[in-house]
């Protein structure tokens, strides 16, 4: 069986690995985003698919756009039976879509809840206990093709975005295997999404980072850990900027004496801010400027930012 693959972030090299391995298919050729500049020297970025692509000898092609001519009759001249798409990041128009027997998507949800670009970071700020993966028949409608295949994942309470994502991309790779043997021995049933219960997983944006005391601690909790590793929340204490790595909530009642912000009490086991509702406790943090560090070595390097009610 011949497969184009399509994906960028490290989530799809497990689903990649998985068909690879497979000596019953041929990965003819692997699409990803292409290079982009990146970090303080504006280096190219290699993606993570493209890397593994390259271990694994596979022809990698990085085109800005599918939507061109010259796209199309290349992805055409590949003539494979199926397309996999895990995160690729664009989307497949239908001149594509239609040159397989079949186009499908791994998606990190339970379909149709948290279509869109975050999934797993919006799950944990809502505070759902689980999750899971959706694989799809892709459509030209984003995350709305019918499911032919979910399996659920819980949301422990100590997830973070980078956990529940390796939970999720190797869950994902089991999927996309269930779901080629399956179309190989028996065909695949496929289920409508009901559109009625459909959330969308906005993109996280830059404003979203900071975090509002006027929250609730479990809410500002769950949005540390939803943004854990990235992009990170953050906070001000005076005028540093500060990243915040990993917090608790604490108290779930108000603090009478205290406004929403205001640095309760800071010691070695954590610092902590009144909420609208209870405290939160941060555990590990990060001055601009500085190397990440617990709750401890900022007290002892920076308690003069530190005004303990």
């Amino acid at each position: 069986m011949k497969i184009v693959f399509a994906g960028t972030p490290e989530f799809a090299v497990p689903s990649l690995r998985q068909i690879h391995r497979d000596p019953r298919i041929e990965v003819v050729a692997v699409y990803t985003q292409p290079d982009r500049p990146a970090g303080r020297g504006r280096r190219a970025r290699v993606s993570a698919v493209k890397h593994a692509a390259l271990d694994f000898s596979i022809p990698v092609l990085q085109p800005a756009s599918l939507t061109t001519t010259t796209a199309i009759e290349r992805f055409s001249s590949h003539g494979v039976e199926l397309h996999v798409v895990v995160a690729y990041g664009l989307l497949l128009p239908q001149a594509i879509i239609g040159q397989s027997q079949l186009a499908l998507n791994i998606h990190a949800s339970l379909l149709p809840r948290w279509r869109g670009a975050a999934p797993i970071q919006r799950a944990i700020m809502a505070g759902d206990c689980e999750t899971g993966i959706s694989v799809m028949r892709i459509v030209e409608a984003l995350d709305a093709g019918p499911i032919l295949l979910g399996r659920s994942c819980t949301i422990a309470d100590t997830d973070t975005a980078g956990s529940l994502h390796d939970k999720l991309a190797m869950l994902g790779a089991a999927c996309l295997k269930t779901v080629i043997d399956d179309y190989r021995v028996t065909g695949l049933v496929e289920v409508p999404q009901n559109e009625a219960e459909m959330t969308y997983a906005h993109k996280i944006s830059p404003r979203e980072r900071a975090l509002d005391w006027t929250r609730g601690a479990d809410s500002l909790a769950r949005h540390v850990r939803a943004l854990n590793p990235s992009p990170v929340a953050t906070m001000r204490l005076g005028a540093t900027n500060i990243k915040v790595w990993s917090a608790v909530a604490l108290m779930r009642t108000p603090l009478a004496c205290n406004r929403p912000g205001d640095v309760v009490a800071a010691s070695d086991i954590g610092i902590d801010i009144a909420t609208a509702n209870g405290a939160l406790r941060i555990t590990h943090l990060q001055p601009e400027g500085k190397r990440s560090m617990s709750a401890a070595d900022f007290v002892n390097g920076f308690h003069h930012l530190l005004n303990p009610a």
